[in-house]
Protein backbone atom coordinates (compact mmCIF):
# COMPACT_ATOMS: atom_id res chain seq x y z
CA UNK A 1 0.00 0.00 0.00
CA UNK A 2 1.51 3.27 -0.81
CA UNK A 3 1.48 6.28 1.49
CA UNK A 4 -0.30 9.00 1.42
CA UNK A 5 0.54 12.18 0.02
CA UNK A 6 0.55 15.05 2.16
CA UNK A 7 -2.25 17.62 1.01
CA UNK A 8 -1.14 20.35 3.18
CA UNK A 9 -0.57 24.01 1.82
CA UNK A 10 0.93 26.80 3.32
CA UNK A 11 0.49 30.27 2.55
CA UNK A 12 3.33 33.07 3.12
CA UNK A 13 2.77 36.86 2.69
CA UNK A 14 6.22 38.90 1.61
CA UNK A 15 6.76 42.70 1.03
CA UNK A 16 8.21 43.23 -3.19
CA UNK A 17 10.41 46.54 -3.18
CA UNK A 18 10.47 48.46 -6.20
CA UNK A 19 7.14 46.70 -7.86
CA UNK A 20 5.46 49.42 -9.15
CA UNK A 21 3.32 48.38 -12.49
CA UNK A 22 1.81 45.05 -13.88
CA UNK A 23 4.69 44.37 -16.03
CA UNK A 24 6.67 44.09 -12.77
CA UNK A 25 3.98 41.95 -10.75
CA UNK A 26 3.75 39.54 -13.93
CA UNK A 27 7.75 39.54 -13.92
CA UNK A 28 7.35 38.11 -10.31
CA UNK A 29 4.46 36.28 -10.78
CA UNK A 30 6.50 34.50 -13.71
CA UNK A 31 9.32 33.46 -11.25
CA UNK A 32 7.81 32.53 -8.35
CA UNK A 33 5.59 30.27 -10.18
CA UNK A 34 8.03 27.80 -11.59
CA UNK A 35 9.58 27.00 -7.83
CA UNK A 36 8.46 23.63 -6.93
CA UNK A 37 5.60 23.12 -5.28
CA UNK A 38 3.60 26.74 -5.45
CA UNK A 39 -0.14 26.46 -6.12
CA UNK A 40 -0.93 29.93 -6.14
CA UNK A 41 1.19 33.42 -6.82
CA UNK A 42 -0.88 37.01 -5.94
CA UNK A 43 0.43 40.07 -6.34
CA UNK A 44 -0.72 43.40 -4.79
CA UNK A 45 0.87 46.43 -6.95
CA UNK A 46 -0.95 49.10 -5.00
CA UNK A 47 0.65 47.26 -0.78
CA UNK A 48 3.99 46.08 -2.75
CA UNK A 49 3.15 42.64 -1.34
CA UNK A 50 3.34 39.10 -2.69
CA UNK A 51 1.56 36.19 -1.46
CA UNK A 52 2.71 32.36 -2.13
CA UNK A 53 0.76 29.25 -1.63
CA UNK A 54 2.06 26.20 -1.78
CA UNK A 55 2.50 22.60 -0.95
CA UNK A 56 4.28 22.09 2.44
CA UNK A 57 6.47 24.80 3.76
CA UNK A 58 8.05 26.64 0.73
CA UNK A 59 11.99 28.45 2.25
CA UNK A 60 11.61 32.41 2.28
CA UNK A 61 15.15 32.19 0.93
CA UNK A 62 13.90 30.00 -2.14
CA UNK A 63 11.24 32.78 -2.75
CA UNK A 64 13.81 35.52 -1.58
CA UNK A 65 16.25 34.24 -4.66
CA UNK A 66 13.04 33.90 -7.16
CA UNK A 67 12.10 37.48 -6.51
CA UNK A 68 15.34 38.52 -7.04
CA UNK A 69 15.97 36.95 -10.32
CA UNK A 70 13.20 38.78 -11.35
CA UNK A 71 14.98 41.78 -10.47
CA UNK A 72 13.47 42.41 -7.09
CA UNK A 73 14.08 42.20 -3.65
CA UNK A 74 12.11 41.46 -0.91
CA UNK A 75 12.05 43.68 2.24
CA UNK A 76 13.69 42.14 5.52
CA UNK A 77 11.00 41.23 8.28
Amino acid sequence: MSEPTSTSTSTSTYEVIGMACHNCAATVTEEVELLDGVTSVTVDIASGSLTVTSHGNLAAATVRAAVEKAGYELATP
